[in-house]
């Protein structure tokens, strides 16, 4: 694309670019269609000694443009995410937004031991600082009620739940949908109201990051059902393991685990699979071989109404 200052005065539905990282490549092809928007090239690789080169398109001069990055290692991708929005900028950018499907640094709303940062807001001031708005999915609220309470740019936070619904739908005949924990509950509910199917929330003791204990459920209201486990994150796998075990000893059938954020640390998801569920599935807010639900119309949708509300800020 060109970079002649006639770009400035486009309408903004034909000037919208996205920049996904290497890993949203695919998640990027699948909504630009549907934004009306060019995928461009994004580049990131490291130097022997760690550090990052990221690399852009140039010639972005009036476009409005979206980075495309699940934050499934946020560590990792915090500087590359501010290196690529100041670059957008440097090359003309008019707005610089950013999609990501998976939102980390959610769980630290507050101090809990004395000396701990709180880094969710902390995190939100740092990417306030390289994007003038921003899409995710179902972000793990606990003490905000609202991701707009927490960011001050303009954010979309987008429900999953019609989606799962629908898959339940589609693939599980007779289901009794379990949420393993009451941070679940709001999950759970509202997809077994739209599946019209009945659910159950466990309660778990956490002892440390690995060591979780799960409550046995009404068997009444799991008899002759398939059982599905709901969960919006799963990383150590440790609540889902400990439910398909008191699952399996009350004699249901396996039960099918859908997560909404596949984050799976380390051999996570293989140890899931050995503890015998029927099927793991997840959304692709976070790519993954589970992969089963795709969020490319939501994330489209929420990122058009962005684009078309975009105002230049004095970042960058």
């Amino acid at each position: 694309f060109g970079s002649s200052g006639h770009n400035r005065n486009r309408s903004r539905t034909v000037t919208r670019v996205l920049l996904p990282f290497p890993l949203q490549r695919a998640m990027a092809d699948a909504i630009g269609p549907l934004l009306g928007a060019r995928v461009r090239r994004l580049d990131w690789r490291h130097f022997p000694d760690g550090e990052s080169l990221v690399a852009i398109e140039e010639g972005l001069d009036g476009f409005d443009v979206a980075l495309v990055a699940s934050l499934r290692n946020p560590d990792e991708l915090a500087l590359p995410l501010r290196f690529a929005a100041a670059t957008a900028r440097e090359f003309g950018a008019r707005s610089v937004g950013l999609v990501a499907p998976y939102l980390a640094y959610m769980r630290q709303d507050k101090r809990f031991n004395a000396g701990e940062a709180v880094s969710a807001p902390l995190f939100a001031r740092f990417l306030e600082e390289s994007f003038d708005w921003l899409v995710t999915a179902d972000p793990h609220l606990h003490r905000n009620p609202e991701l707009s309470k927490l960011y001050r740019i303009p954010v979309r936070r987008l429900a999953t739940a019609p989606l799962i619904a629908d898959w339940i739908r589609d693939n599980v005949p007779n289901a009794v949908l379990i949420g393993p924990d009451s941070e679940s509950g709001q999950w759970v509910s509202d997809i077994a109201s739209r599946a019209g199917v009945p659910y159950q929330v466990l309660t778990k003791t956490r002892r440390g990051d690995r060591d979780v204990e799960v409550s046995l459920p009404s068997i009444d209201a799991a008899r002759s059902r398939t059982p599905v486990i709901i969960d919006d994150i799963v990383s150590s796998g440790r609540t889902a393991i400990e439910t398909l075990g008191h699952l399996s000893r009350l004699g249901l059938p396996p039960a099918v685990c859908v997560v909404i954020h596949p984050v799976f640390a380390q051999d996570a998801y293989e140890q899931l699979l050995a503890a015998g569920p029927a099927r793991v599935v997840s959304t692709d807010s976070i790519p993954h071989p589970s992969n089963a639900i795709s969020l490319a119309g939501l994330l489209a949708q929420a990122s058009s109404e962005m684009f078309e509300d975009a105002v230049p800020s004095e970042n960058g």
